[in-house]
């Protein structure tokens, strides 16, 4: 089996099976045995003894003076292997695997003139006095082993080895030791082969001492320093030096698999990288190209080194976008993944390396999910930086970029969120991929879809999941999607995070439902259209400038009990397609100092991932006044105001904080809200419908039943209008007759008592007794 690449150039080549020098000629030594590289698969030719087996395999056709190989693309008989990479691209491994072979010819060639008994069973384990002798008659480790004789074409920067000598580094050295250690990888044959002149056929692989002797280097010259580990084959994990307690010249040389698969032509991502890492790729935005070429240019600067701040944008996809621009392969990082793997210093190593094959960058973000605030995943995160010096690596998060971090200072650039109309065009895209319509122009979206997409911060994977989601769910029902399908498919985005934080409600009633004064409604509505249209006001015009500042809306609403801030809160979240989250409080106060600030800070961090509404019921527990210090526990109180204050101020989600005393509140979060909607009690129209909506459709109703009175005499809120009704449905039901004004009556006398208030003769008139009998 042949290396060689013949053209013009090799048209006199000696052939890689004939006999290339006087050690080699035809003679009693020249007969199989082992070191004999004619094997399985290798065509005899003149001059070559076959030996067993030795005969034409797969692949090699014989001809006049060669036999054509891999590598051998003009030769006679020459038919192209499947599953291997452009020839062309392989020129340069084949001939110099030839070398290889032919080194290695020299060598068994020059081993066997010595060794008296090759056939040995025991040798190697045992040394004769002669052996001993041609020991200390051998060169020493100064003196250079013999010249090969080979001259190499310079390595074609096209070719495998020379885009891999040129990433790495590699001297012309590097690569003819690489070779070395690759060739039982490549070619099963040498591994009998470097057992035989290793002297031990159990070492199948070849020693640092072996790859120097077939490089004609001498073993104390400089060219074992080629094998330190700051050196670039070893440095850039190209190659594997093992059995570390054994003397430096007898360390084995191993060249991982994944360099190897590279070398022959294959750069699928695979072995311990599964699922750490993935293709980045996909169209890139076009409304986006100006900054991607910024950041391309970043990346061809220094380091290579990119941090892109997060605010609100679209971090990850401009980073895969500007190595596209630059021409790299996007290699994105599951930052997760690589921390949670058992080696992840010895996995980021590997990702560099595989950058470095493939010619590509790396994308690793969000950065805060390794939470590099923790010593090991900090020192983990300057590791991968300093290893991947001189390799492309865009980060991204949503927090300032630590410089303990890095040795060396990464180009930062801002990412801000995308404006309406390009965000409108990312929900096309991603609806007609989804739909299989192809590479054209996609279809605009009507109003309605526009309208139900507006209020959500999506970045453009959510954007593509919640797309998927909408698509299959209308595909099911074999209809086109619609704006309900949207939003479930937004809100199943939603991380689960918060809701161990706070309890999620799933809204269920709508503006019908609501019995509200005008103002009141009003003031709802305005806040549904600031939700809906923040991100043009106050990103895209920048009508919230400076001091970092969010771009949340925090609405309070002030009301007695039971007026229905919290329905209202609900029904709002319906009209924005979001979910309400209302926080629990007694999850968040703590007694212990300053770990109701670490509650409360953790809910706003989830909140602000998820498209929904954060609801603080009876905030004036939290958001209370600041008050003279008179001791520790007014600083206290004092500094959860404050920290409060500051977090709202920087919020970016949606917040609803209800309250019945509205006095309580500290006057300095009066400024920062953006809407305060008055709930005050129902007047007698509001009642007369609050009690005919409670009591609703399907319960039966007695003829003598008199809302009129109940609204006009009775003068409760809408959640004690709603209790009555419900307490008045289970008399009905025990009495087993249609509901009328006696279990009416009975309920009120039964929510007078909750609320502490004085039963008046006058105010229930002559269903007083029947009530109280009810009631009895």
């Amino acid at each position: 089996m042949t290396y060689g690449v013949r053209d013009r150039r090799d048209a006199d080549a000696t052939r890689l099976d004939e006999p290339s020098g006087p050690e080699d000629s035809a003679g009693p030594e020249s007969t199989a045995g082992p070191g004999d590289l004619a094997g399985p698969g290798d065509s005899a030719g003149p001059g070559d003894s076959a030996g067993p087996g030795d005969s034409a395999g797969p692949g090699d056709s014989a001809g006049p003076g060669d036999s054509a190989g891999p590598g051998d693309p003009t030769g006679p008989g020459h038919a192209d292997p499947a599953g291997l990479a452009d020839p062309a691209g392989l020129r340069d491994l084949w001939e110099r695997l030839g070398g290889v072979e032919r080194r290695v010819r020299r060598a068994v060639a020059a081993r066997r003139a010595v060794d008296p008994d090759p056939d040995d069973p025991y040798r190697g384990q045992y040394l004769t006095p002669e052996a001993a002798e041609r020991i200390l008659g051998s060169p020493s480790a100064f003196h250079p082993a013999p010249a090969s004789g080979d001259a190499w074409e310079p390595l074609s920067p096209k070719g495998g080895l020379g885009r891999l000598a040129a990433g790495f580094g590699l001297l012309e050295l590097d690569v003819e030791l690489l070779l070395v250690a690759a060739a039982p990888d490549i070619d099963a044959r040498f591994e009998r082969l470097y057992g035989y002149l290793n002297d031990d056929l159990t070492r199948r692989r070849p020693t640092i001492g072996l790859a120097l002797e077939l490089c004609g280097l001498p073993a104390a010259g400089p060219g074992r320093f080629r094998f330190s580990a700051s050196a670039p084959l070893v440095g850039g994990g190209l190659l594997e030096v093992q059995e570390p307690g054994l003397p430096l010249l007898s360390r084995v040389l191993r060249v991982p698999d994944r360099v190897t698969a590279h070398l022959l032509g294959d750069d699928e991502i695979g072995g311990a990288l599964q699922g750490v890492v993935r293709l980045g790729g996909g169209r890139p935005e076009a409304a986006a190209a100006e900054q991607a070429a910024r950041v391309a240019d970043a990346v061809r600067t220094g380091s290579g080194l990119v941090y892109l701040l997060d605010k609100g944008g679209d971090p990850a996809r401009l980073a895969v976008d500007a190595l596209l621009a630059g021409g790299l392969r996007p290699l994105v990082v599951d930052p997760e993944a690589l921390v949670a793997d058992p080696a992840p210093a010895q996995l980021a190593h590997a990702l560099v390396t595989e950058a470095r094959l493939s010619g590509g960058g790396l994308v690793l973000g969000p950065v805060d999910a390794m939470d590099p605030r923790r010593p090991e995943r900090a020192r983990l995160l300057r590791d991968l930086c300093a290893a991947a010096a001189g390799v492309p690596l865009v980060t991204y998060g949503s927090k300032g970029w630590d410089p303990w971090w890095t040795r060396e200072s990464p180009v930062r650039f801002a990412v801000a969120p995308p404006p309406a109309a390009r965000r409108t065009r990312q929900w096309e895209r991603a609806l007609a991929d989804a739909a299989g319509s192809g590479p054209g122009e996609p279809a605009p979206l009507d109003d309605a879809l526009a309208d139900a997409v507006a209020p959500y911060r999506l970045d453009a994977e959510q954007v593509r999941k919640a797309a998927v989601v909408a698509t299959r769910t209308a595909a099911l029902e074999r209809r086109p999607v619609s704006a309900d399908d949207l939003r479930a498919a937004v809100r199943a985005q939603n991380s689960a995070g918060l809701e161990r934080l706070a309890r999620r409600v799933e809204p269920a009633v709508g503006w019908d439902d609501l019995v509200l004064p005008p103002a009141t409604r009003r003031q709802l509505g305005e806040l549904a259209l600031r939700a809906r249209h923040r991100e043009q006001v106050l990103g895209q015009w920048r009508m919230r400038p400076g001091g970092g500042r969010g771009r949340g809306v925090i609405a309070l609403f002030a009301g007695e009990s039971g007026t229905g801030k919290t329905m209202s809160a609900e029904v709002v979240a319906a009209e924005l397609g979001m979910e309400l989250y209302v926080v629990d409080l007694s999850t968040v106060v703590d007694k212990y100092i300053g770990e109701t600030e670490k509650n409360l800070e953790r809910i706003f961090v989830e909140a602000a991932e998820v498209n929904g509404i954060l609801l603080f019921d009876e905030a004036d527990a939290v958001f209370g006044k600041r008050s003279q210090v008179k001791d520790a526990h007014d600083r206290h109180a004092n500094v959860e105001s404050a920290y409060l204050l500051q977090r709202m101020e920087s919020f970016d989600g949606i917040a609803v904080l209800t309250t019945n005393l509205r006095a309580n509140l500290d006057e300095a979060f009066t400024r920062r809200l953006d809407v305060v909607a008055e709930f005050p009690m129902p007047d007698e129209a509001q009642r007369l419908a609050l009690w005919d909506r409670c009591l609703g459709t399907e319960m039966p109703r007695d003829g003598g039943l008199d809302l009129a009175f109940c609204a006009r005499r009775f003068e409760l809120a809408g959640g004690s209008i709603r209790a009555c009704a419900v307490t008045a449905a289970y008399l009905a039901a025990e009495a087993g007759r249609p509901l009328g004004m006696e279990q009416v009556v009975s309920a009120v006398l039964q929510e007078y008592r909750k609320l502490g208030r004085l039963v008046l003769e006058s105010e229930f008139g002559p269903w007083l007794d029947g009530g109280r009998a009810g009631d009895a």
